[in-house]
């Protein structure tokens, strides 16, 4: 029984720490707060109960009071707690205030930092909040006292610091904060910015004046979360920005998969700038238990002349059973290798094994027409891969008069279906299931106005039907998905 308080940081998963990933993953339950990233949200096991305690300004569907009763009842369970605040627990978010009614009954607890708004939107923005030559201190203040009170900010002491201003929860009072900065004495023409979203695919930055601040605000609809910062840093924006040189920043794209789990294609688009919605149509279940078909099969593995994979999953699904198992690799050592898809085959070398065969083409048809010209007479394959597999391969390898073993090693079961964003650039989709996951959680688009990215013509040939415009990556790489979107869209 323990309350971990962690801190998410400002929206993008990578800024996590590693030591608040592993409470996240151990948790029992965990509440969390409206400004945790959802990549972040999507680390959160199916095991854990999840609690959304979100508040937005002036609107706050859980109390604090009940979140602090909520904390100490859960953990009064035995259970392990994880409270998931955005930013840093203790930098403008009442950390302490939930820590008190943990310690006045006794609960073990303890706080993980988080990267705060508060430094990280000044750097994705280009603006060192600290500088030799313009800010020797920085200050972080709360544009939004309680209970929407006077925040009685002493603006004039702020003044004379000339050091570097930042302030979180603003927005709503950017003009009165500007208008306080300048009736304390600070010249109308001092650089001031505002970062709408940062550290996400929408981050969005607007550099002016103390003066001209709010207009430009106003003007370009910014929205919560938005982090202002006041000072002469802000004059280094342009020649220290990174973000905006990403290719993709500001595009929406939704990555449709038929399997949950971490997403190499997301990944490399969430680096590219892109802002992501992660579409996961299926949990994995490994079917390793006791007496399993695949257990049964391996102790016969010497029958066998060939191990073929369909997919990723199914290769670390294997090979992690191994390795639970304490089974020696070495007995697979008369095996050949086959496997479909160079993403499957990179599965494959992570474990230190080489594929004797992989298909230029995606599926399982140029998988099983090539396995009949190298399988020799008098050889079996073991096919490790998902239960109710596509026939395709199966069925191409009987006509062949192939001898085979088909072991169902995984099984997909529906994941959570996600609210479709409309207005996203475009779709990606890495087999023809993701696109019929896609399609079930699409119900009320217009599927025609969809530009679909495929990986091969069989999942293209699936959003055809749907009446979407496709576009087929050169290869069967995540590499070749990401420059097919940069293609689209830059």
């Amino acid at each position: 029984m323990k309350v971990s308080l962690v801190g998410a940081g400002p929206g993008d998963k990578g800024l996590l720490t590693f030591k608040g990933a592993e409470r996240i993953q151990s948790a029992d339950v965990i509440l969390f707060d409206r400004h945790v990233g959802e990549e972040i949200i999507d680390m959160i096991p199916d095991s854990a109960e999840k609690i959304d305690v979100g508040k937005t300004a002036g609107r706050h569907p859980v109390p604090q009071d009940d979140i602090n009763r909520m904390l100490l009842e859960k953990a009064e369970q035995g259970l392990n707690v994880v409270r998931l605040k955005g930013g840093d627990p203790f930098v403008f978010g009442r950390g302490g205030e939930e820590l008190e009614l943990l310690a006045e009954h006794g609960i073990p607890f303890e706080v993980i930092p988080g990267v705060s708004s508060a430094i990280a939107a000044p750097t994705h923005a280009g603006i060192p909040v600290t500088h030799r030559d313009w800010a020797s201190s920085l200050h972080i203040i709360t544009g939004h006292a309680k209970k929407n009170s006077d925040p009685r900010i002493d603006y004039d002491a702020l003044i004379r610091t000339k050091g570097t201003l930042v302030f979180l929860m603003g927005l709503a009072f950017i003009g009165d904060i500007c208008a306080n900065c300048i009736a304390a004495g600070m010249d109308r023409d001092m650089p001031a910015a505002i970062v709408e979203n940062a550290t996400t695919g929408m981050q969005r930055k607007f550099v002016g004046t103390v003066e001209t601040l709010p207009a430009m605000a106003r003007e370009n609809n910014v929205a919560s979360p938005a982090v202002i910062i006041i000072g002469k840093v802000c004059t280094l924006s342009d020649r220290c920005d990174w973000v905006s040189k990403k290719p993709l920043l500001g595009r929406r794209v939704i990555v449709a998969r038929a399997k949950a789990g971490r997403s190499n294609l997301s990944d490399r688009l969430r680096e590219a700038g892109c802002y992501v919605t992660e579409l996961s149509g299926a949990k994995i279940t490994p079917l390793t238990s006791p007496g399993c078909h695949l257990e049964q099969t391996l102790e016969k593995i010497n029958a066998y002349s060939w191990l073929v994979f369909t997919s990723g999953v199914g290769v670390n699904v294997f090979f992690d059973y191994l390795r639970k198992k304490g089974l020696d690799i070495r007995a697979l050592h008369h095996l050949k290798v086959a496997c479909v898809g160079s993403e499957t085959e990179k599965e494959l070398n992570e474990r230190g094994v080489r594929a004797a065969y992989c298909p230029s083409e995606y599926n399982g048809a140029a998988l099983s027409g090539g396995l009949s010209e190298l399988v020799k007479s008098g050889e079996r394959l073991f096919i490790a891969r998902a239960k109710d597999g596509a026939e395709e391969l199966t069925q191409i390898l009987t006509d062949m008069g192939l001898a085979f073993d088909d072991v169902a090693i995984y099984e997909k079961t529906p994941g959570e279906r996600k609210i479709i964003d409309p207005s996203a650039d475009l779709a990606a989709f890495t087999s023809s299931s993701a696109v019929e996951w896609f399609v079930r959680s699409a119900a009320n688009m217009d599927l025609s106005k969809t530009k679909a990215v495929c990986i091969g013509d069989r999942t293209a040939n699936t959003a055809k039907s749907y009446g979407m415009k496709v576009y087929i990556s050169d290869q069967a790489t995540v590499d070749s998905m990401v420059n097919k979107i940069k293609e689209l869209c830059v």
